[in-house]
């Protein structure tokens, strides 16, 4: 445990950083489900995370020290199950503000949480949350940024990226994390103040490919769509042939141009 002077009020102030983990996600739910109170805004860093997760169980794969792995525990109970995606997008904008410091105006969410420099990814979220009744009572947000990792293997090279990469110089790891945790912060307390629609409004105007047209496939069918909102649910609405259409995550797959 670790106090550290990130200018926050709660998140990041409770730093537990671990040289190696299964995942971040997983020990921080461990810590949530024992008998002593955890604090909120706790923050679990790992060096090195060997079973990471992304959405729908995709595996996240980092190089050792190099990136950013961690898990943030909140307890949203003002939040009521039918808006939990509103923490999607509150930690999605957050992101985004951070990075847009370093990197400029094109950083974007690809819905529903994944962040990208164009048209590579850089990091990604996975939200894991314990109802109770019909709200939350707690989340484990897991967020990768790939940081200084330099390369990512022949299958992930033409798709992945890092800030080190578009940088061309390393940043520093505890600074960066600092900053990710006064953006959630604020975020978070826009949430709690239910300014879900100066969220949802953000996350709109920032989400990659809005308002374009694109190419897009369901069930191997390709087709062109324009992303033209998000459901306060989450689902994806896509304009296809003046007609809208509602999408759930993994119900659609979106194409590069060249695809």
């Amino acid at each position: 445990m670790q106090n550290n002077t990130f200018s926050t009020l709660f998140v990041g102030q409770n730093l537990i950083r671990l040289s190696e983990i299964d995942s971040t996600n997983n020990f921080l739910k461990m810590m949530a489900s024992n008998s002593e109170p955890l604090p909120e805004g706790t923050v679990i860093m790992a060096d090195k995370q060997y079973a990471g997760r992304g959405q729908q169980e995709n595996i996240w794969t980092s190089e050792p020290g190099k990136n950013l792995t961690i898990s943030i525990y909140l307890e949203p109970k003002f939040l009521s199950v039918d808006k939990q995606f509103f923490l999607n997008m509150a930690v999605s904008n957050a992101l985004s503000s951070s990075l847009k410091k370093l990197l400029g105006d094109r950083i974007k969410i690809k819905w529903p949480n994944d962040i990208y420099y164009e048209n590579s990814k850089i990091g990604g979220v996975l939200i894991e949350n314990i109802v109770s009744g019909d709200r939350l009572k707690a989340s484990v947000v897991g967020i990768g940024l790939n940081v200084n990792q330099k390369h990512f293997g022949e299958a992930l090279e033409m798709k992945a990226s890092s800030i080190h990469r578009i940088l061309q110089r390393d940043v520093d790891l505890i600074k960066l994390l600092g900053e990710i945790c006064s953006h959630i912060e604020k975020e978070y307390l826009l949430l709690r103040t239910e300014k879900n629609l100066e969220l949802k409004n953000v996350y709109i105007n920032n989400l990659y490919r809005f308002d374009q047209l694109a190419r897009y496939r369901q069930n191997g069918e390709v087709f062109l769509g324009r992303l033209i909102d998000v459901s306060d649910a989450g689902q994806l609405i896509l304009n296809v042939n003046n007609e809208n259409f509602r999408y759930n995550f993994k119900e659609i797959e979106f194409l590069m141009n060249n695809n």
